[in-house]
């Protein structure tokens, strides 16, 4: 036994490292971890029953250093001579389990660790390198989560101050604040979200921090035995030492006095040309100070007596010797053999622990943050075949200004009809009030009458500039082109030569003069327009046509032109794209209506003969205002530029107008 507790040799039967092997404790994040004596023993992580195993852990059942075949194979190894952990340490049910890292690698890194005689320190340095990722990821958690709980907390604090500053505040009735309050809610679902995250990677650092923490501690325990054992083969190669030098000091007395009793001279020896090595003069120094040999006389029987003493001692310090030596070589072949490599099994696992650890929670991490994302996305847009609420587009859309102006009209004109009257409407004729203005009423003679007595309602279509028609009609697109391409598109798909054969003039002039004053009430799925749907077709050119301010606009003239220029197809596109972006609201809306039916014109070109190209040349002139005075224009030479430019949009209709949720 040495001076420390621990035993020259390692017994399996003296249980010094067994007490290590039985206690195990569970921390939160579902690893079961071993103390420092069960890692020696070669413990593999455990999964608790608190999550489910992961592919990073393994499902074998814990063992210890009783219960573990590596007793055996460490009698193997001190019987054997050959390299240090050749035969690989496992556990029951190793081979059909889940295993951290496959059974060959381990195996391999472990018998390469075992050839360095920096094993251990190796694997020291690594660990460290380790718990400071560890914590790294740890310590980003925390500072992430603190991140989310803010904004989340914020984001509710906003909503709800929103929603209560609101309700106590002049606001508008009716759709708008049911869609406010319906987006407030949307908000506050978010945050929650964004709470609940915070939450996850809290618990994600502080389980971070716990792994870190015991590993950390298994690590220093098992520096500590190392080290005891290291210690316990110093202390026996010492003594092995220490009886080396006691016999050579004894030799060296015994030749001394073999030479007083032949009578030769201490100086015509060759007891000095040994005093440089092992038994020189400290020895002769031991000697006479032990037995005083030099200093005593010459008679025969003390120097009798004293052979006898050097050679009784001779044969102690021998006998004490070759078991000092028997005993350091066992205890360094039990530690190169079976100890050595159990110690830096323990370290690898320690290593495996941690990295499997960290590399688990970021994993949970990427897959939490990508659910939070989804999440909101979700949220904002709901999939159409969920039951949720609608998305915050959709409940925007769901306002309706007019129907609640109108709503707030009549509830405000029952409210305060009288109350508030600051100019008298009527009242006695001789007090300067007039009658009121009376109806006009069309009799046979007027000149509606000898047009099928359609009345004129004041809503003129054409020659009317394009804004001033939807401002007044408070529609996206003008109601004449809706009209007209949804009979062309009912009647006409299929018809050849549509758009570029023309109808009948006099139909023509007909249609246009019954659109213009009164457009609501002509109904183009009658025979006589149906039967020819070029009539149609042609008046809705001439409407184009006769717009004030071309559809693609005098202003933007030359930036169409310069972009359909580009011979880079890319990049003409991409810069058609911008100028049709700049066109103002009212004119980018009827565009995108119109290319849209043009769209499906394109698709029926089997059946009507009509390309893209044969539709640019015939709306080429007609969108940029040909015929009509532009001083940015240059006549007839434009028109090449012109066709290329419609071309070109009508061949990327989808890319420039087509949202991804619309198609």
């Amino acid at each position: 036994m040495s001076e420390d507790g621990y035993p020259s040799s390692w017994d399996p039967t003296d249980g010094s490292d067994s007490h290590h092997s039985h206690h195990h404790h569970h921390n939160n994040n579902g690893y079961s971890r071993p103390h420092a004596g069960a890692a020696v023993s070669g413990e593999s992580l455990q999964p608790s029953d608190v999550v489910p195993p992961t592919p990073t852990k393994s499902t074998s059942p814990p063992r210890s250093s009783v219960e573990s075949p590596s007793r055996a194979s460490g009698s193997r190894w001190r019987d054997s001579t050959m390299t240090p952990a050749a035969e690989p340490v496992q556990g029951p049910g190793a081979s059909d389990s889940v295993t951290l890292v496959e059974a060959s690698f381990d195996e391999e890194v472990l018998r390469k660790l075992c050839k360095l005689d920096c094993g251990v320190q190796l694997l020291m340095d690594r660990i460290k390198q380790s718990l400071a990722s560890c914590r790294e990821a740890s310590v980003f958690f925390k500072k992430r989560a603190a991140l989310e709980e803010e904004y989340g907390r914020n984001m509710q604090k906003l909503t709800k101050g929103t929603i209560e500053a609101y309700s106590m505040n002049d606001g508008k009735a009716g759709s708008f604040v049911g869609a406010w309050q319906a987006s407030m809610r949307t908000h506050e679902v978010m945050a929650e979200n964004r709470i609940r995250f915070a939450q996850r990677l809290n618990e994600m650092s502080e389980e971070l921090a716990t792994l870190a923490k015991e590993v950390d501690k298994n690590r220093k325990l098992t520096k500590d035995l190392a080290g005891r054992y290291e210690r316990t083969v110093q202390e026996a190669d010492a003594a092995m030492d220490k009886s080396k030098s006691r016999i050579d000091a004894t030799a060296e007395e015994l030749e001394r006095l073999l030479v007083q009793k032949e009578g030769e001279s201490l100086r015509d020896t060759g007891v000095q040309g040994r005093s440089p090595g092992v038994g020189g003069k400290r020895a002769i120094g031991k000697a006479v100070a032990k037995g005083g040999l030099l200093l005593k006389g010459r008679n025969p029987g003390n120097v009798i007596k004293q052979e006898e003493d050097i050679r009784a001692r001779m044969s102690r310090e021998s006998d004490v010797h070759r078991k000092n030596v028997n005993e350091a070589q066992a205890v360094r072949q039990e530690y190169f053999n079976f100890q050595y490599p159990r110690l830096l099994r323990a370290l690898k696992e320690c290593v495996d622990e941690i990295d499997l650890g960290t590399q688990y929670h970021l994993s949970r991490y990427a897959f939490l943050f990508e659910s939070i994302v989804l999440s909101d996305a979700t949220t904002l847009t709901p999939q159409p075949d969920d039951n949720a609420s609608p998305g915050l587009k959709a409940i925007v859309e769901s306002i309706d200004n007019r129907s609640d102006f109108n709503t707030f009209l009549t509830n405000y004109a029952f409210a305060h009809e009288g109350s508030a009257v600051r100019v008298r409407r009527d009242g006695p004729r001789e007090e300067g009030y007039l009658p009121p203005i009376a109806t006009p009423r069309h009799t046979a003679n007027s000149p509606s009458a000898s047009h099928g007595h359609m009345a004129d309602k004041g809503r003129p279509t054409f020659g009317v500039d394009l804004a001033e028609q939807m401002v007044r009609d408070d529609v996206d697109v003008p109601p004449i082109m809706i009209k007209c391409c949804e009979a062309i598109e009912k009647y006409g798909l299929s018809s050849q030569g549509i758009y570029r054969i023309g109808g009948t003039v006099s139909k023509i002039a007909k249609l246009r003069e019954r659109l213009d004053r009164d457009l609501d009430s002509v109904n183009l799925d009658a025979e006589e327009w149906a039967s020819d749907v070029s009539n149609v077709t042609s008046v809705l050119k001439l409407w184009l046509r006769e717009l004030p301010d071309p559809l693609l606009t005098m202003t933007l003239h030359n930036g169409f032109l310069d972009a359909a220029r580009n011979e880079n197809e890319r990049l003409r596109h991409i810069r058609l794209h911008e100028r049709v972006n700049d066109l103002p609201d009212p004119n980018y809306s009827t565009l995108k209506y119109f290319m849209g039916h043009l769209h499906k014109i394109v698709e029926c070109e089997a059946q009507n003969a009509m390309s893209i190209q044969n539709l640019a040349i015939v709306f080429g002139p007609t969108l940029f205002g040909q015929g009509q005075p532009n001083p940015n224009g240059n006549g007839m030479a434009d028109a090449p530029l012109q066709n290329k430019a419609i071309e070109t949009i009508l061949e990327h209709y989808t890319d420039i107008f087509v949202d991804e949720g619309e198609s």
